[in-house]
């Protein structure tokens, strides 16, 4: 059974720091593309950050410079360390882990939220 279980959200005040891990089971965890989601009430899904199986990185315009996912293939964990957060980054905010290539397959977390707010 193939598991993504977020953690670290909560309230913080607008400048604050939070870190999100994911920790993943039940999948080959170094061969999947992972990311982070996030869903604001109201609004689409939107992509916020994502980390390849050899560790490229991309961001949304958003929260360049401002948020940094990282991945750890030996704790099977994907990190979002943010900085600087305001009231636009509140949202629940989903892990994510696609292979691609001949067998797509992708899988999400249950989502946890990130309010900002004072």
């Amino acid at each position: 059974q193939v598991q993504l279980v977020e953690s670290g959200g909560g309230l913080v005040q607008p400048g604050g720091s939070l870190r999100l891990s994911c920790a993943a089971s039940g999948i080959t965890f170094n061969i999947y593309a992972t990311g982070w989601y996030r869903q604001a009430p109201g609004k689409q899904r939107e992509l916020v950050a994502r980390v390849t199986s050899g560790f490229r990185t991309n961001y949304a315009d958003s929260v360049k410079g401002r948020f940094t996912i990282s991945r750890d293939n030996a704790k099977n964990t994907v990190y979002l360390q943010m900085k600087s957060l305001n009231a636009e980054d509140t949202a629940v905010y989903y892990c994510h882990a696609e292979q691609g290539g001949s067998t797509f397959r992708e899988y999400w977390g249950q989502g946890t939220q990130v309010t900002v707010s004072s």
